[in-house]
């Protein structure tokens, strides 16, 4: 039997920082007030001529080189994004191009936050099937761009920066299930109410911002992890105390902490960066396990919960033993 496992990690946040403090001088809030309602600390903003691609391109080349592989073993290449570089081709694509790479499969996925765990399920997917032997999977967003800097609600959550990991197929066990779903019912909670076949005149006036009804957010993002963590533990007969990490998407340190009582875990089994690059949507898993690999918290045969909720909404959970980096 074929294993997806992950075999290198990389991350990438732009040098600008900008701390709570900073935000103070421009919107009515406090470093005291952020810190308090979310956990954030400063955040990661790309310069003017800094891209998504150019984030995520970063992150892959570290990634690769984490695998121990040649950037021409990489067969397959999913980008998850929101905040693409072009509406077409796909960022992906220009990813593709910048690595040198020719021929293979190169496509987006677009699931908000929850976009770098669906990436991993399809690439597990084409890995499991044959269809690649060495999957490059990037999550990178650039929200400064469609943030309202005059809206505390939301300009205090966001950041930049892109995470990567190589997916190698194997014989020893990897991603061992993977749970997607999504519920389009509550769409207006967390969204940009622009684009392109609608309402595109919001985007001419440099006004298509994220809008987001924050405590309805937040009441249902811990009420369906809950409900999607507890499935995943009873589909693969595993007890909490199996979990050596929870890696969850960094949107806050009130929704982390709240997943985390919902499976039962102590916050020393999460693995916690959004204080340290805020909310940075499908980058912030990826930017999270790199860490935790690369300061040794994450050890090889570890068994990892990552999991992740998204405008749409979207939700996520992927099960896997042993991630690694391993070199």
């Amino acid at each position: 039997m074929t294993f997806a496992r992950i075999s290198g990690t990389g991350g990438y946040l732009p040098e600008r920082v900008v701390t709570n403090a900073e935000l103070e001088s421009s919107v009515d809030t406090t470093d005291e007030w952020i810190r308090e309602r979310t956990g954030i600390k400063r955040r990661h903003i790309a310069a003017d001529n800094e891209t998504t691609s150019d984030m995520a391109v970063e992150a892959a080349k570290r990634a690769i080189d984490s695998a121990g592989i040649d950037t021409e073993d990489i067969d397959l290449i999913i980008v998850a994004t929101t905040t693409p570089d072009k509406v077409f081709p796909s960022t992906a694509c220009i990813v593709q191009r910048r690595l040198g790479l020719k021929t293979i499969p190169a496509f987006d996925v677009h699931a908000a936050c929850s976009g770098f765990i669906y990436a991993l399920d399809v690439a597990t997917r084409f890995v499991t099937t044959g269809g690649a032997r060495n999957a490059l999977i990037i999550g990178s967003e650039t929200y400064s761009r469609i943030l309202d800097w005059s809206d505390r609600s939301t300009c205090v959550l966001f950041g930049d920066g892109a995470g990567a990991v190589v997916l190698r197929a194997s014989n020893d066990a990897g991603v061992l299930s993977t749970h997607i779903h999504s519920d389009g019912e509550f769409e207006e909670l967390l969204h940009v109410p622009a684009g392109i076949s609608s309402g595109y005149e919001n985007v001419q006036q440099e006004a298509a911002f994220i809008k987001m009804k924050g405590n309805e957010v937040f009441r249902k993002a811990v009420s369906t992890l809950g409900a999607i963590a507890r499935e995943t533990l009873s589909g693969n007969s595993i007890r909490q105390e199996d979990i050596a990490w929870l890696v969850p998407h960094q949107a806050n340190l009130r929704i982390i902490t709240a997943a985390a009582k919902k499976l039962g875990l102590p916050m020393d089994r999460v693995i916690v960066t959004v204080d340290e690059h805020a909310n940075t949507s499908s980058a912030s898993i990826p930017l999270a396990l790199d860490v935790a690999v690369r300061d040794g918290r994450i050890k090889k045969g570890d068994v990892l919960l990552f999991e992740a909720f998204g405008a749409g909404f979207t939700l996520s959970l992927i099960h896997i033993s042993e991630p690694t980096r391993l070199c």
